[in-house]
């Protein structure tokens, strides 16, 4: 691997302090771990909030924000936006995308700035089916124009009817982390947890979304009885809390958002990880690799994606089928009634994470990515001059053999 500094231009709709979601997550990773391998990454994003400051910086890289006052259909869209990418993108030596965002599509198409480009392919898009058939010839010209596409799983290569298209151009490169970015919580925080929830638990972390499968979780607490802790906010929050009361289930702990500490003290003193997503907009699972690197065994459900990548069923947990309360209750009481067996698949979900999902592991893999691109450019770049020098002497000849006549 070079040694040469390489600048990249990540361009994402959302980004950190603003959102804490998986592709924020990974993005941050990447560009952290990225820094200590001679990637000077710089986010590109678009915030709501006026008054934000344009430019941030975080541990190993900057991010730059531009106010977009424009949604259609829950995309963020900025016009507005163009201008600063067109003028970073000339700066940088590789364009990163990150997928599903039309408005990257958009600004790919709209600049042809011909610079080295790839995409992460975080996930098929799954709603808004009418305006999808509208994009879809938009989307599939920016596949094909970009250098590579990046998926996060083998699993979803193989189950995406989009990339079947392209795989011709595709690497798979799993997300990652770095267990020193995050907090150690002290013994205060374990006992505060400790006293307000009981042990052991079960443990959801994540934003309370459709394609979470958190109604059939309820269901299988009403089943099961078993504690289980639910991290997180979102649109779903009270609907799901509702549903909780009006099924009797008093064994569900709604904690709503927390910080990364008291986060971190719940995953280390959680049986397993529950993670029910019947939907495959759940595309990796992000609080899966968290629980993961901290050694604990995981509950996920078989939806074709990388969930069940970072979950090896029998080895790091159970995988079930979707959408079946009865089948994810078994699961939870085979891990609830054998200790021993948690203690096994929680070392196996390490060593799992260590081989696989460090973040270091995931820029190694990106910044060879991003050097093939750049030398790929040059290649063709050097091509066409020697296409066209080589032209000259044929024409030249021809006029002399005319001449001769």
């Amino acid at each position: 691997m070079s040694n040469q500094l390489m600048r990249v231009l990540h361009f994402y709709r959302t980004y950190l302090p603003d959102t804490i979601g998986g592709a924020e997550q990974a993005i941050y990773h990447l560009c952290r771990a990225g820094a200590d391998l001679g990637v000077e990454n710089r986010v590109l994003t678009l915030t709501s909030k006026v008054d934000a400051p344009p430019r941030i910086s975080l541990p190993g890289h900057d991010v730059e924000r531009v106010v977009s006052r424009f949604k259609m259909a829950s995309v963020e869209l900025s016009w507005s936006v163009l201008r600063r990418f067109r003028e970073l993108a000339s700066e940088s030596d590789v364009v990163h995308y990150h997928f599903p965002w039309p408005m990257g599509d958009i600004a790919h198409l709209a600049t042809q700035l011909g610079k080295p480009s790839i995409v992460t392919y975080h996930a098929d898009i799954q709603r808004q089916r009418h305006l999808l058939a509208m994009y879809r010839p938009v989307m599939h010209r920016f596949l094909r124009s970009v250098d590579r596409i990046v998926a996060t799983s083998p699993n979803y290569v193989a189950t995406s009817d989009v990339l079947q298209s392209y795989r011709h151009k595709i690497d798979s490169v799993p997300l990652g982390l770095t267990r020193t970015y995050y907090p150690t919580p002290d013994e205060t925080v374990l006992d505060h947890w400790r006293e307000r929830i009981g042990t052991p638990f079960f443990l959801f972390v994540g934003v309370f979304r459709y394609y979470k499968g958190l109604p059939i979780l309820i269901e299988a607490i009403r089943r099961t009885g078993y504690p289980v802790v639910l991290v997180g906010d979102g649109p779903l929050h009270q609907e799901i809390r509702k549903l909780s009361q009006q099924c009797g289930v008093t064994t569900a702990h709604f904690t709503g958002a927390l910080s990364e500490n008291d986060k971190m003290a719940l995953i280390r003193l959680c049986r397993a990880i529950v993670f029910p997503s019947p939907n495959r907009a759940e595309a990796f699972g992000m609080s899966l690799l968290e629980g993961a690197m901290m050694g604990k065994p995981m509950i996920t459900c078989e939806i074709g994606t990388g969930t069940s990548y970072v979950n090896a069923h029998g080895t790091t947990g159970l995988v079930v089928a979707p959408n079946d309360p009865a089948e994810l209750a078994l699961a939870m009481r085979a891990l609830w009634e054998d200790p021993e067996l948690c203690a096994e698949m929680g070392r196996n979900a390490a060593l799992r994470f260590e081989d696989l999902f460090t973040a270091r592991r995931t820029a190694s893999e990106y910044r060879r990515i991003y050097e093939a691109a750049v030398e790929n450019r040059r290649g063709a770049a050097r091509n066409r001059t020697q296409v066209s020098v080589g032209a000259v002497p044929s024409a030249v000849q021809s006029d002399v053999a005319i001449e001769k006549r």
